[in-house]
Protein backbone atom coordinates (compact mmCIF):
# COMPACT_ATOMS: atom_id res chain seq x y z
CA UNK A 1 0.00 0.00 0.00
CA UNK A 2 1.67 3.17 -0.85
CA UNK A 3 0.82 5.96 1.79
CA UNK A 4 1.26 9.98 1.68
CA UNK A 5 1.84 11.44 5.26
CA UNK A 6 0.77 15.07 5.08
CA UNK A 7 2.45 17.01 8.28
CA UNK A 8 2.66 20.69 9.29
CA UNK A 9 3.89 20.59 12.73
CA UNK A 10 0.89 20.73 14.12
CA UNK A 11 -0.26 19.18 17.32
CA UNK A 12 -2.60 16.82 15.41
CA UNK A 13 -0.07 16.56 12.56
CA UNK A 14 2.53 14.76 15.15
CA UNK A 15 -0.33 12.34 16.24
CA UNK A 16 -1.11 11.18 12.39
CA UNK A 17 2.63 9.98 12.84
CA UNK A 18 1.93 8.05 15.81
CA UNK A 19 -0.93 6.54 14.01
CA UNK A 20 1.16 4.89 11.74
CA UNK A 21 2.18 2.34 13.71
CA UNK A 22 -0.93 1.13 13.75
CA UNK A 23 -0.90 0.70 10.18
CA UNK A 24 1.08 -2.02 7.80
CA UNK A 25 4.51 -1.47 6.34
CA UNK A 26 4.03 0.74 3.47
CA UNK A 27 5.21 -0.27 -0.15
CA UNK A 28 5.72 3.40 -0.52
CA UNK A 29 5.72 5.97 2.15
CA UNK A 30 6.05 9.82 1.24
CA UNK A 31 6.20 12.00 3.99
CA UNK A 32 5.08 15.39 2.68
CA UNK A 33 5.38 19.26 4.08
CA UNK A 34 3.39 22.23 1.84
CA UNK A 35 5.18 25.37 1.50
CA UNK A 36 2.60 28.25 1.16
CA UNK A 37 5.03 31.12 0.68
CA UNK A 38 2.84 34.34 1.05
CA UNK A 39 3.64 37.28 -1.54
CA UNK A 40 4.66 40.75 -0.38
CA UNK A 41 1.24 42.45 0.62
CA UNK A 42 2.69 46.20 -0.46
CA UNK A 43 1.23 47.08 -3.65
CA UNK A 44 3.94 50.52 -3.78
CA UNK A 45 7.00 47.82 -3.16
CA UNK A 46 9.40 47.77 -6.27
CA UNK A 47 9.40 44.28 -7.47
CA UNK A 48 12.86 43.54 -7.33
CA UNK A 49 12.82 44.31 -3.48
CA UNK A 50 9.31 41.61 -3.33
CA UNK A 51 11.00 39.26 -5.44
CA UNK A 52 14.26 39.39 -2.74
CA UNK A 53 11.75 39.60 0.05
CA UNK A 54 9.56 36.59 -1.14
CA UNK A 55 13.30 34.65 -1.89
CA UNK A 56 14.38 35.34 1.51
CA UNK A 57 10.96 34.06 3.21
CA UNK A 58 11.02 30.91 0.70
CA UNK A 59 14.36 30.06 2.19
CA UNK A 60 13.34 30.45 5.64
CA UNK A 61 10.40 28.61 5.19
CA UNK A 62 12.27 25.43 3.61
CA UNK A 63 14.99 25.10 5.93
CA UNK A 64 12.10 25.17 8.99
CA UNK A 65 10.44 22.63 6.61
CA UNK A 66 13.33 20.35 5.91
CA UNK A 67 13.84 20.25 9.97
CA UNK A 68 10.22 19.75 10.24
CA UNK A 69 10.41 16.12 7.64
CA UNK A 70 13.51 15.32 9.57
CA UNK A 71 11.89 15.02 13.03
CA UNK A 72 9.26 13.02 11.76
CA UNK A 73 11.28 10.53 9.81
CA UNK A 74 12.64 10.32 12.90
CA UNK A 75 9.62 9.66 14.85
CA UNK A 76 8.26 6.93 12.08
CA UNK A 77 7.68 3.54 13.80
CA UNK A 78 10.12 1.02 12.75
CA UNK A 79 7.97 -0.97 9.99
CA UNK A 80 6.99 2.03 8.21
CA UNK A 81 8.73 1.37 5.25
CA UNK A 82 10.69 3.05 2.21
CA UNK A 83 10.42 6.79 2.91
CA UNK A 84 10.96 9.53 0.88
CA UNK A 85 10.73 13.29 1.93
CA UNK A 86 8.92 15.98 -0.36
CA UNK A 87 8.98 19.88 -0.17
CA UNK A 88 6.51 21.13 -2.43
CA UNK A 89 5.76 25.25 -2.74
CA UNK A 90 1.78 26.00 -2.80
CA UNK A 91 -1.56 25.53 -0.84
CA UNK A 92 -1.42 22.57 1.37
CA UNK A 93 -4.79 21.28 -0.39
CA UNK A 94 -3.35 21.48 -4.25
CA UNK A 95 -0.11 20.21 -3.32
CA UNK A 96 -1.48 17.22 -1.04
CA UNK A 97 -3.94 15.75 -3.93
CA UNK A 98 -1.60 16.63 -6.93
CA UNK A 99 0.92 14.51 -4.58
CA UNK A 100 -1.24 11.95 -3.83
CA UNK A 101 -2.92 11.68 -7.87
CA UNK A 102 1.03 11.73 -8.83
CA UNK A 103 2.08 8.72 -7.02
CA UNK A 104 -1.30 6.61 -6.88
CA UNK A 105 -1.53 6.60 -3.39
CA UNK A 106 -3.69 4.15 -1.58
CA UNK A 107 -4.26 6.10 1.66
CA UNK A 108 -3.55 9.79 2.92
CA UNK A 109 -2.52 10.57 6.81
CA UNK A 110 -3.02 14.18 8.15
CA UNK A 111 -3.78 15.88 11.13
CA UNK A 112 -6.56 18.33 11.28
CA UNK A 113 -5.95 21.20 12.85
CA UNK A 114 -9.69 22.56 13.12
CA UNK A 115 -11.30 26.14 12.74
CA UNK A 116 -14.61 25.80 14.63
CA UNK A 117 -17.63 23.69 13.09
CA UNK A 118 -19.63 26.98 11.60
CA UNK A 119 -16.26 28.19 9.89
CA UNK A 120 -15.32 24.51 8.22
CA UNK A 121 -18.82 23.84 6.88
CA UNK A 122 -18.98 27.16 5.23
CA UNK A 123 -15.17 27.47 3.89
CA UNK A 124 -13.45 23.96 4.52
CA UNK A 125 -10.30 23.54 6.22
CA UNK A 126 -7.76 21.59 4.31
CA UNK A 127 -8.54 18.27 6.00
CA UNK A 128 -11.95 18.59 5.35
CA UNK A 129 -11.17 19.31 1.82
CA UNK A 130 -9.05 16.19 1.29
CA UNK A 131 -11.91 14.21 2.85
CA UNK A 132 -14.26 15.73 0.27
CA UNK A 133 -11.48 15.51 -3.04
CA UNK A 134 -8.99 12.79 -2.21
CA UNK A 135 -8.93 10.30 -4.66
CA UNK A 136 -7.90 7.86 -2.01
CA UNK A 137 -8.55 6.42 1.85
CA UNK A 138 -8.22 9.59 3.65
CA UNK A 139 -6.76 9.14 7.63
CA UNK A 140 -8.37 12.24 9.52
CA UNK A 141 -6.25 12.22 13.18
CA UNK A 142 -8.07 14.95 15.38
CA UNK A 143 -6.42 14.24 18.19
CA UNK A 144 -4.54 12.01 20.85
CA UNK A 145 -4.35 8.86 19.31
CA UNK A 146 -4.91 5.44 21.07
CA UNK A 147 -3.95 1.81 20.20
CA UNK A 148 -6.23 1.25 17.67
CA UNK A 149 -7.40 -2.45 18.18
CA UNK A 150 -11.50 -1.13 17.86
CA UNK A 151 -12.76 -0.24 15.16
CA UNK A 152 -16.42 1.28 14.16
CA UNK A 153 -17.50 0.26 10.14
CA UNK A 154 -20.92 1.97 9.72
CA UNK A 155 -22.45 1.04 6.28
CA UNK A 156 -25.24 2.50 4.39
CA UNK A 157 -25.56 -0.05 1.85
CA UNK A 158 -24.18 -2.50 -0.32
CA UNK A 159 -22.26 0.20 -2.13
CA UNK A 160 -20.23 0.93 1.33
CA UNK A 161 -20.19 -3.09 1.96
CA UNK A 162 -18.40 -3.67 -1.07
CA UNK A 163 -16.31 -0.51 -0.92
CA UNK A 164 -15.22 -1.46 3.24
CA UNK A 165 -14.41 -4.71 1.98
CA UNK A 166 -12.37 -3.94 -0.82
CA UNK A 167 -10.29 -1.72 0.98
CA UNK A 168 -10.20 -4.17 4.01
CA UNK A 169 -8.32 -6.77 1.54
CA UNK A 170 -5.32 -4.62 1.63
CA UNK A 171 -4.78 -5.43 4.75
CA UNK A 172 -3.97 -1.67 5.75
CA UNK A 173 -3.34 -2.50 9.50
CA UNK A 174 -0.41 -3.80 11.31
CA UNK A 175 -2.44 -5.98 13.45
CA UNK A 176 -5.68 -8.13 13.95
CA UNK A 177 -8.56 -5.35 14.39
CA UNK A 178 -12.27 -5.95 16.09
CA UNK A 179 -14.85 -4.81 13.48
CA UNK A 180 -18.06 -3.78 14.44
CA UNK A 181 -20.21 -3.18 11.77
CA UNK A 182 -23.44 -0.65 11.94
CA UNK A 183 -26.01 -0.01 9.96
CA UNK A 184 -28.54 2.69 11.06
CA UNK A 185 -32.12 2.82 9.81
CA UNK A 186 -34.12 6.05 9.84
CA UNK A 187 -36.33 5.90 12.57
CA UNK A 188 -40.23 7.63 11.48
CA UNK A 189 -43.28 8.08 13.07
CA UNK A 190 -46.32 6.39 12.27
CA UNK A 191 -49.10 8.00 11.15
CA UNK A 192 -51.48 7.42 14.02
CA UNK A 193 -50.22 6.16 17.71
CA UNK A 194 -50.31 2.82 18.47
CA UNK A 195 -50.21 2.11 14.64
CA UNK A 196 -49.26 -1.99 15.00
CA UNK A 197 -48.74 -2.14 11.39
CA UNK A 198 -46.26 0.38 10.90
CA UNK A 199 -44.48 -0.87 14.28
CA UNK A 200 -44.04 -4.38 12.90
CA UNK A 201 -42.86 -3.46 9.19
CA UNK A 202 -40.02 -0.99 11.20
CA UNK A 203 -39.17 -4.02 12.94
CA UNK A 204 -39.05 -6.46 9.89
CA UNK A 205 -36.91 -3.93 8.14
CA UNK A 206 -34.51 -3.89 10.99
CA UNK A 207 -34.30 -7.45 11.28
CA UNK A 208 -33.59 -7.77 7.70
CA UNK A 209 -30.86 -4.78 8.11
CA UNK A 210 -29.39 -7.29 11.08
CA UNK A 211 -29.37 -10.44 8.76
CA UNK A 212 -27.58 -8.30 6.27
CA UNK A 213 -24.96 -6.69 8.40
CA UNK A 214 -24.25 -9.98 9.87
CA UNK A 215 -23.45 -11.57 6.27
CA UNK A 216 -21.22 -8.74 5.66
CA UNK A 217 -19.06 -9.77 9.67
CA UNK A 218 -19.30 -13.11 8.35
CA UNK A 219 -17.30 -12.26 4.81
CA UNK A 220 -14.62 -10.06 6.90
CA UNK A 221 -14.06 -12.99 9.09
CA UNK A 222 -13.59 -15.07 5.65
CA UNK A 223 -10.74 -12.69 5.41
CA UNK A 224 -8.95 -12.71 8.97
CA UNK A 225 -10.99 -9.67 10.89
CA UNK A 226 -13.30 -10.38 14.17
CA UNK A 227 -16.09 -8.84 13.03
CA UNK A 228 -19.87 -8.30 14.23
CA UNK A 229 -23.04 -6.47 13.44
CA UNK A 230 -26.22 -4.58 14.66
CA UNK A 231 -28.76 -2.59 13.35
CA UNK A 232 -30.41 0.23 15.02
CA UNK A 233 -32.97 3.02 14.41
CA UNK A 234 -32.12 6.82 14.51
CA UNK A 235 -29.95 9.51 12.87
CA UNK A 236 -26.93 8.39 11.10
CA UNK A 237 -24.55 10.37 12.40
CA UNK A 238 -26.01 10.67 15.77
CA UNK A 239 -25.80 6.69 15.96
CA UNK A 240 -22.51 6.87 15.02
CA UNK A 241 -20.94 8.95 17.63
CA UNK A 242 -23.04 6.96 19.93
CA UNK A 243 -22.06 3.68 19.04
CA UNK A 244 -18.29 4.93 18.76
CA UNK A 245 -18.50 6.08 22.51
CA UNK A 246 -20.21 3.03 23.94
CA UNK A 247 -18.00 0.32 22.29
CA UNK A 248 -15.19 2.86 22.53
CA UNK A 249 -13.66 3.02 19.22
CA UNK A 250 -10.50 3.47 18.15
CA UNK A 251 -10.86 4.30 14.70
CA UNK A 252 -14.66 5.05 12.89
CA UNK A 253 -13.87 3.43 9.09
CA UNK A 254 -16.58 4.64 6.56
CA UNK A 255 -17.92 5.36 3.06
CA UNK A 256 -17.94 8.92 2.18
CA UNK A 257 -19.96 9.90 -1.63
CA UNK A 258 -22.58 12.71 -2.62
CA UNK A 259 -22.58 16.12 -2.87
CA UNK A 260 -19.75 18.15 -4.24
CA UNK A 261 -17.93 21.63 -4.50
CA UNK A 262 -19.25 23.76 -1.66
CA UNK A 263 -23.12 22.34 -1.54
CA UNK A 264 -21.13 19.30 0.38
CA UNK A 265 -19.34 22.45 2.93
CA UNK A 266 -22.67 24.17 3.09
CA UNK A 267 -24.74 21.68 3.77
CA UNK A 268 -22.28 18.31 4.86
CA UNK A 269 -22.68 14.55 4.31
CA UNK A 270 -22.46 12.38 7.57
CA UNK A 271 -18.92 11.72 7.73
CA UNK A 272 -18.33 15.36 7.81
CA UNK A 273 -20.53 15.35 10.35
CA UNK A 274 -18.96 12.54 12.52
CA UNK A 275 -15.50 14.43 11.88
CA UNK A 276 -16.45 17.26 14.06
CA UNK A 277 -17.58 15.32 17.07
CA UNK A 278 -15.99 11.75 16.81
CA UNK A 279 -14.29 10.83 19.97
CA UNK A 280 -11.54 9.10 17.84
CA UNK A 281 -9.82 9.78 14.09
CA UNK A 282 -12.40 8.87 11.16
CA UNK A 283 -10.63 7.05 8.29
CA UNK A 284 -12.84 7.34 5.18
CA UNK A 285 -12.61 5.48 1.94
CA UNK A 286 -14.45 5.68 -1.25
CA UNK A 287 -18.21 4.30 -1.62
CA UNK A 288 -19.93 3.90 -4.82
CA UNK A 289 -22.66 5.90 -5.72
CA UNK A 290 -26.00 4.37 -7.06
Amino acid sequence: MKTLLAVDGSDNSYEAVRALQYFARSQQLTLLHALNVPKPAYPMMMPEAAEEIYKTLEQSMREDGERLLDRVQALLPMHAGSTTKQLRIGSPTGVILSMAEEQKTDLIVMGARGLGPIKERLLGSVSHRILTLAPCATLIVNGPVKAMKQILLPLQDHFDAESAIRFLQLKPFHDTMKIALLTVLPETAPPWPNDAAAAAASAEMLENQADYINDVAERLRAIGYEAHGVAVLGTPATMILQQATLLRSDLILMGTRGRQGITRFVLGSVSHAVLHKTPCPVLTFHSGDR
